[in-house]
């Protein structure tokens, strides 16, 4: 076979490298023909020769230094389908060393960058991040060192993919990493499931993106079902898994079951019972008649933002002023040393005013379905534990009852 020639990006100057050591200059000329090899084309050299010179290559890499090593990462970068042995090595290597394949070369496979991933720097993550076309497994490989600098980068990578359970451990990660949030609400892989547990931690301005993107009608639902109900109230509700189902669907939302129960001839009493200073007991009741399990309705009424109190008044057909009978409740201030309405409750009687009726109960509905449908034994002890490494064990319901409700018990 004709000796190949030297590649004119792999020269004999090192530049901010250092400088070439003269007792290995054959080592050095023999990468350089090593590395020529591996790049012919495939009209000059075959399959097998190729895998034959990149595995001495790689051989000899692993005991070179960092500037040859960085030689070769930058003639590989040229490539359209680089040696994945030699890849891989050196993505392991330095951030120097990997930084050109990661930036100039498209055809490194998932598996190598998964690798990188998992074993290399949070500089080599933040540039895998930035790749484009990035597949979910890479993204989820990612996700899982936690790194805020790698998931903004991930985050802004438009080309990039993150699959459901990746969006959800971002979900969870904001928690502690608020300036996530916006770059988040932009993805479109964002989901109602992950949208909604958001809610619970975000600032005013996340949460007013979360209620005009994802507070929609449930009309469609509705005209599909609507022929169910009588066949379910002929069963007598007894299916567990449809009656769930068709309370999140159904137009009423207060419980008239629970007015029979109730010291309060209906919810607009109980609210304005409760404007003197709502009690724990208050709170559950007021839960019961509008339709809510009492963790759902605490948890709301217990909101430093106060923005759920809206959504639970218009969601119940209450009045504007039963949000202000609630705040007074809470014991909150309504208005300054002026006299004018503090900006947090200003704030929440705008939420009232923009959403309408039926998108707030879907809000409320999912609210109640996804933090207590599912409170099994199991899922209450990883609440309390902090368990969010156990989440692919539960269901939808009970992961966002986890990610929500974790700090709320023990946390």
């Amino acid at each position: 076979m004709t000796q190949p020639a030297a590649a004119p990006d792999f020269d004999d100057s090192l530049g901010e490298a250092g400088a070439a050591t003269p007792t290995f200059r054959a080592r050095h000329a023999l990468l350089r023909r090593l590395a020529d090899v591996v790049c012919l084309p495939s009209s000059r050299v075959n399959a097998f020769e190729r895998a034959m010179t990149a595995d001495l290559l790689v051989d000899m890499l692993r005991e070179a230094q960092a500037h040859e090593k960085l030689r070769v990462s930058r003639r590989l970068a040229t490539l359209s389908d680089p040696p994945s042995t030699l890849v891989r090595l050196l993505l392991r290597s330095d951030f120097e060393v990997a930084e050109p394949l990661l930036r100039d070369c498209a055809q490194i496979a998932d598996s190598d960058l998964v690798d990188c991933a998992r074993h290399a720097s949070v500089d080599h993550r933040r540039l895998v991040a930035a790749r484009r076309g990035l597949g979910e497994l890479v993204a989820d490989a990612l996700i899982e060192q936690g790194e805020p600098v790698v998931l903004e980068s991930l985050l802004r990578n438009e080309t990039a993919k993150i699959s459901y359970t990746g969006m959800e451990a971002i979900v969870g990660l904001t928690r502690e990493n608020a300036r996530l949030v916006p770059a988040l609400l932009k993805r479109p892989e964002l989901r109602p499931a992950h949208a909604y547990v958001l809610f619970w931690w975000a600032d005013a301005e996340a949460r007013r993106t979360i209620l005009q993107r994802f507070a929609v009608s449930r009309e469609v639902l509705q005209d599909a079902v609507g022929d169910i109900f009588s066949m379910a109230a002929e069963e007598r509700w007894q299916d567990p898994l449809s009656r769930k189902a068709l309370q999140f669907i159904e137009r009423r939302q207060r419980n008239r079951a629970a007015i029979e129960k109730s010291p309060f001839e209906n919810l607009e009493q109980a609210v304005a019972a409760g404007q003197s200073g709502l009690t724990r007991e208050a709170a559950e009741e007021i839960s019961y008649l509008a339709g809510l399990k009492p963790t759902t309705g605490l948890k709301i009424l217990s909101d430093a933002g106060g923005e759920p109190l809206a959504i639970l008044c218009k969601a119940t057909g209450l009045p504007k002023a039963a949000v202000r009978a609630l705040w007074r409740g809470l014991r909150r201030p309504e208005t300054d040393a002026s006299g004018a309405l503090v900006p947090a409750l200003e704030r929440v009687l705008v939420v009232y005013d923009m959403i309408a009726v039926d998108r707030a109960q879907t809000v409320l509905r999912y609210w109640n379905w996804s933090l207590t449908s599912a409170l099994t034994p199991a899922l209450l002890k990883a609440i309390e534990e902090g368990d969010e490494a156990a989440l692919d064990e539960f269901s939808t319901p009970q992961r966002a009852a986890m990610l929500a409700l974790s700090k709320e018990f023990g946390r």
